[in-house]
């Protein structure tokens, strides 16, 4: 990550270069096919269940143990404006009319104001939860927008 120099002394601790640090756009990569336009995703977590064991010392005391389980599956939110592209719609018609192949490994990749990319999460086995379009209203001036929620066996920093 690049670094800033406080003062422009040496001995001094660098500050990181926040302004590269500022996520500005993301996208959504699925088959080969970059969807952009995105204006937030939550959910991106790398967790691990965790197993939790219980064991009698000698002295009687209970003990209780954890450790790392498998990792968790994810949830992951993305939102975008409404437009006229309909790759979110069609990933969940193709959830209702063919399951099997609904599941799909793709990546979202975050970029900063230079349009170069800060990071990139995978998320592997994907598939639709839920796809919803906010809210219509007559005469309304805010920007409509529709809210995909996936679910996958995990996500993974690339």
């Amino acid at each position: 990550m690049p670094t800033r120099r406080v003062g422009g002394t040496m001995g001094r601790m660098a500050l990181p270069d926040i302004e590269s640090s500022v996520g500005h756009s993301f996208s959504l990569e699925i088959d080969g096919v970059q969807i952009a336009g995105i204006a937030e995703v939550s959910g991106l977590a790398l967790e691990q269940d965790v197993i939790e064991t219980k064991e009698t010392a000698a002295d009687g005391t209970l003990i209780i143990r954890k450790l790392p389980g498998r990792p968790k599956a994810g949830e992951v939110t993305l939102i975008r404006r409404l437009t006229a592209d309909q790759s979110f719609e069609n990933w969940v018609r193709t959830l209702r009319s063919a399951p099997a192949t609904a599941r799909k490994t793709g990546s979202i990749s975050v970029f900063n104001v230079d349009g170069a990319r800060l990071r990139r999460y995978r998320l592997v086995n994907a598939w639709p939860k839920s796809l919803e379009i906010g809210a219509l209203k007559a005469g309304d001036t805010s920007v409509l927008s529709e809210k995909l929620t996936l679910l996958c066996e995990r996500v993974e920093s690339e």
